[in-house]
């Protein structure tokens, strides 16, 4: 009999059985109704040690106790609790993880900010020309795929520069998946010709993009490494022929990602996103796995690469608080994400 109970699954034991309440449970499930007295015969154990195990099982909502009787429930409803208590710890330990990881972020830009101050002064290059500032993006973006990429936008008329000449350039390197592009623009610009269908293209290729009353100045963080500054702070690019500075210095860098991150916090989202909702590359990838494609068909079928898709994939989890896809999926399908 005790040989029988040694081959019952040991992935219970993650669950929080262990391996002699396990055996008792497949015991349990087999009689289905029994006294402890039964249970400790078919178990070849003492009633008091199995009684005790019997309280842990009852404890666990695994097993009822009836009027001196062990009834097994269901092994779905029973286990299924039990899962779904162990996928939420999981997610709280993956907060913690998070959380944790935040602040060795904000150790590693103290470190460089001191490492900096030592070494001298900062590396500053005066870079001019649109075309070079869009196509070095990229070639940045080229040697370490894929590169997070922030820009505040604060005036019309580098909005219709981009919207007109450059923004398919951006859109291309992210269907590509060579770019993760967030972008910051006053709202007032989404009436301006040709910006809609560019930001909308944009988004669709994986992109995110908010909207301010004002944006205090333009700027780009490319990467860990590498950041933009106009001329003159709170001014735009046309107006100095396009001429700005490009410093690799890591203290610029971390200030202009926390001056973005402020800057998107108090952002909206574009008007016609479906229920104000931003991330249209992550539904889109969740929508079509929902129908039984595998990351190349989706990759295909949206015309983007397979490191795009499930860079999207990879997204969608973060912004769901999911563990896996399947997870995501069920979170997205319950915010309603999966309807058309």
């Amino acid at each position: 009999m005790r040989s029988e109970h040694q081959t019952m699954p040991e992935p219970l034991e993650t669950l929080g059985l262990g391996p002699t309440q396990t055996a008792l449970y497949a015991a349990v499930l087999r009689l289905h109704r029994a006294t402890s007295s039964e249970l400790a015969a078919a178990m070849d154990d003492p009633v008091e040690k199995v009684g005790r195990e019997l309280d842990d099982l009852v404890r666990l909502g695994v097993v009822d106790e009836e009027s001196g009787e062990y009834l097994a429930r269901h092994p779905a409803a029973a286990l299924g609790r039990l899962i779904a208590e162990r996928l939420d710890r999981l997610a709280e330990e993956s907060r913690r993880i998070d959380s944790a990881l935040g602040s060795i972020r904000g150790l590693i830009r103290d470190y460089d900010a001191g490492r900096d101050y030592q070494s001298g002064p900062f590396p500053v290059e005066l870079v001019s020309g649109a075309d070079v500032l869009y196509e070095s993006v990229v070639g940045m973006a080229v040697q370490a795929p894929p590169m997070t990429l922030l820009s505040a936008i604060p005036d019309e008329r580098t909005m219709i520069d981009f919207a007109r000449k450059y923004a398919d350039t951006w859109i291309n390197a992210q269907r590509q998946g060579l770019l993760l592009v967030r972008v910051v623009i006053p709202v007032g610009t989404l009436v301006l010709p040709g910006v809609r269908d560019q930001l909308t293209r944009m988004i669709e290729a994986g992109g995110q993009v908010r909207t301010l009353d004002q944006v205090p100045s333009w700027f780009v963080a490319a990467g860990p490494d590498a950041a933009g500054l106009p001329a003159l702070w709170g001014g735009n690019l046309p107006d100095h022929a396009y001429n700005f500075y490009l410093m690799r210095t890591p203290i610029v860098v971390g200030m202009l990602h926390s001056l973005f991150d402020e800057l998107w916090g108090r952002a909206m989202p574009l008007p016609w996103l479906p229920s104000g909702r931003e991330g249209g590359g992550m539904v889109q990838v969740l929508r079509l796995a929902a129908q039984g494609m595998c990351d190349e068909s989706i990759a295909r079928h949206l015309g983007v690469s397979v490191r795009t898709v499930r860079a999207r994939f990879a997204d969608a989890m973060s912004e769901l608080g999911a563990q896996s896809r399947f997870h995501a999926g069920v979170e997205a399908a319950r915010r309603g994400w999966l309807r058309q």
